[in-house]
């Protein structure tokens, strides 16, 4: 990644991950058999209506480096604490924005650790049993975590950690998602565009791919990778209906993957560039308590995405996702005018059958 190269044992991980693995490839084939259609009754959409929605998160994009030779770890982590998420859907698209807002107390500790800013937009279209995902997020400015272990004399919460204020992580993604299972609601779970009112489970795999730029500038040091990481998730989720309008989600996704890199470092006017190819290893999971309704949804969560690889044989690098998160919607009835115009376009395209048939 051209920072920092280090190394963390990865045993307990690494078996969880295989286990799930297997647990999740060998019930594949049994889903693969012929699908019924969706019943009507386990499954509620409200896709010809606005979906409003507002999710407060603890979502940090944190990178563990540690040397398997003893060296110090290297703990990098932007300065937001919180993250506020607005969401709006209608019929098979949605969009969200997500950003880092200075009136949480939590992301206002810019003297200690610097300025972080954080913009997240996302775009979806679910059309039958696929859910396309397109995302653009970028974070800069990041602290080093375990300042005390390279400054001897810091003393923490008085003196400013070490801060990489040019640093910066760029993401354009893409998701496919396929759902086994038609009476099982991803969008009741994901984006509360339906209304799940039967219990039900499905495998979910989703191939997630992307371009992402890691870049830091500092005074005699320069460092730009560019990354296309490609992996298949093998997800599977759950959703507990109780008394109707709560519910218990919970998931599980292991997955594997590549991840092409070009990097390029000028130290002190030289110049090297690499090319490397790494396994990837990933592992997501959590769990949702949610209320529905016709009009109002809201919730609670818990959610961890753990993915590392091997740089080398001594060294790993990880990425860690884990938190929590609360979440409130509601549903309004679209305008007249806008529902002529969308069905206008859709049977144009011939979209109905498509989009309905879940």
């Amino acid at each position: 990644m051209g920072l920092r190269n280090p190394r963390w044992n990865l045993n307990s991980p690494k078996i969880l991950f295989y286990v799930l693995g297997l647990y999740c490839l060998c019930p594949i084939s049994l889903q693969a058999q012929l699908i019924p259609k969706k019943d009507s009754t386990a499954i509620v959409s409200f896709a010809d209506k606005f979906v409003f929605k507002l999710n407060i998160d603890t979502q940090t994009d944190t990178y563990l480096f540690q040397d398997r030779l003893g060296g110090p770890d290297f703990r990098l982590a932007p300065n937001n604490n919180y993250s506020l998420f607005l969401s709006l859907d209608y019929q098979f698209i949605g969009m969200s924005l997500g950003f880092s807002p200075t009136f949480f107390s939590g992301n206002k500790d810019d003297d200690l650790k610097g300025e972080s800013s954080f913009t997240d937009f996302r775009f979806r279209a679910a059309i039958g049993q696929w859910v396309q995902g397109f995302q653009y997020a970028k974070i800069k400015g990041y602290y080093v975590e375990n300042t005390g272990d390279y400054l001897p004399d810091w003393v923490e919460g008085q003196d400013p950690y070490i801060q990489l204020n040019n640093l910066s992580n760029t993401k354009f993604g893409m998701s496919t998602s396929y759902v086994f299972n038609p009476n099982f609601s991803f969008r009741n779970v994901l984006y509360q565009t339906e209304w799940q009112k039967k219990s039900a489970g499905s495998f979910i795999p989703t191939l997630f791919y992307s371009y992402d730029i890691f870049d830091v500038a500092l005074e005699n040091f320069e460092s730009d990778e560019r990354s296309v990481p490609i992996r298949l998730s093998l997800g599977y989720y759950y959703t507990l209906v109780i008394n109707e309008n709560w519910f218990i989600a919970p998931h599980i996704a292991p997955s594997l993957g590549v991840r092409f890199s070009w990097d390029t470092t000028i130290l002190e006017g030289n110049t090297v560039k690499e090319n490397n190819t790494y396994f990837t290893r990933n592992l997501e999971g959590g769990l949702q308590l949610g209320y529905a309704s016709r009009r109002v949804i809201f919730g609670a969560g818990f959610v961890f995405d753990v993915n590392w690889y091997d740089e080398n044989t001594t060294e790993t690098i990880e990425n860690n996702k884990i938190y929590a998160l609360v979440y409130v919607g509601y549903r309004i009835k679209a305008p007249k005018f806008l529902t002529k115009a969308y069905r206008k376009i859709e049977e144009k395209l011939g979209l109905q059958e498509i989009i309905d048939n879940n």
